[in-house]
Order: structure tokens, then sequence, then C-alpha cells
């Protein structure tokens, strides 16, 4: 099994919010939604390259710890998603996760990542 890179030291930081497309409007929406319906810390949600949409939300079990950002890419990829358009993260932090980020980088050097407050409010956007 292929050894993973580290997740970046430095925590990307959102740029200046910007104005979303429909398409990453939803985004934000399903997010949210999956935030909510548990109560969870962190709502995710990406779009992969053939439009298809993944939610989820972070999840802390004793055994198994991951970001709402990994767990809407690991569900891309297991339906066979190979790339990602965009992807949003509702979080009530101020920066995007390096695990998350790393893992919608694995797919998609250049995918927006929206960071949104819990009320749906876009922070910003990591493009890097």
């Amino acid at each position: 099994m292929p050894e993973s890179p580290a997740a970046p030291a430095a925590l990307p930081t959102p740029s200046a919010p910007v104005e979303l497309s429909a398409e990453d409007g939803k985004l934000v929406i399903l997010a949210r939604g999956a935030r909510g319906r548990v109560g969870a810390v962190e709502g995710a949600a990406v779009r992969d390259q053939d439009g298809r949409t993944y939610a989820a939300a972070s999840v802390s079990l004793p055994s198994l710890t991951l970001t709402a950002l990994q767990l809407a890419v690991a569900s891309a990829v297991a339906a066979g998603a190979t790339r990602l358009e965009a992807a949003v993260v509702v979080t009530e932090a101020s920066t995007l996760d390096g695990a998350g980020h790393a893992a919608v980088r694995d797919l998609a050097a250049d995918a927006p990542i929206h960071v949104a407050a819990p009320d749906g409010a876009v922070l910003g956007t990591v493009v890097e």
C-alpha cells in the first residue's frame, strides 16, 4: 500500500469570500444538512467530475477520527470518483483543516474549497 503524504504543516487560510455558483451553493446546503443531522462539529460536501455530490459529517470514535471533508472525499472515491470539481466545509473554525485539504488535493490540485460558517455564510475559499 503506498504511503500517503503527510498533511501540510500550515493550515490553509481561506481567501476573501467569493460569489458561489449555483452548484457550489448546493454544496453548502448539503454540508450544512450533514452537519445538522448528527450535530457534528463539521459538515462537508464535494462534487465529482460527473457532477455527483457526496456529503458527510465529522466522525470521532475511539478507534476512528475523520474530518467531514476526509469522509466526503472517501465517499466520492469509494463511488468511483477520480477528480473533484469543488468542495465545501461548514465549520466554526476560521481555517481549513490540513487533513481535509490534503484529501481534496489528492484528487484535484485546483478545485476550490469553500469554507462556510454554520449559518451558511461563506467565509472564504482555498484555491492552493
